[in-house]
């Protein structure tokens, strides 16, 4: 298995997301989930670069083999299910959190085999944005 890349997160989504855990600890992803959080570097909102995901966040990402272009924004559950979003319990939406623009991540295809996923660019991210109440 190959080692994950380095990840961001802002303090305000930790915290946040932490919350979330605490309330559903037993949902779907909660552990990958929980991984990812542990591994992080943590920064204040005012810190994190425009080109890091973090919640709310809407991505430009591309499959490596086929070409085929996603254009997702990552929610929390109670926002999911709407085109375009995902969840940050499905496997994809834990992996994007805290990529930096230019890294790669594996997501588990229909069929089993993985799909590497470059991600191209962060088309709009809150704390760039200036919106912190999410």
């Amino acid at each position: 298995m190959n080692s994950s890349p380095p990840i961001t997160i802002t303090r305000l989504d930790l915290q946040r997301l932490e919350r979330l855990l605490d309330e559903q600890p037993d949902a779907a992803g909660a552990a990958a989930l929980e991984q990812e959080l542990a591994r992080a570097q943590v920064v204040g909102h005012d810190q994190v670069p425009p080109g890091v995901v973090t919640m709310n966040s809407r991505v430009h990402c591309r499959e490596e083999n086929g070409g085929k272009d996603y254009h997702l924004t990552l929610v929390y559950p109670a926002d999911a299910g709407r085109e375009g979003t995902v969840s940050i319990l499905a496997p994809v939406g834990s992996a994007l959190l805290g990529l930096s623009v230019g890294q790669h991540i594996d997501w588990p295809g229909p069929n089993g085999k993985a799909i590497r996923l470059a991600l191209l660019a962060v088309e709009y991210q809150p704390e760039a944005a200036g919106e912190y109440r999410r």
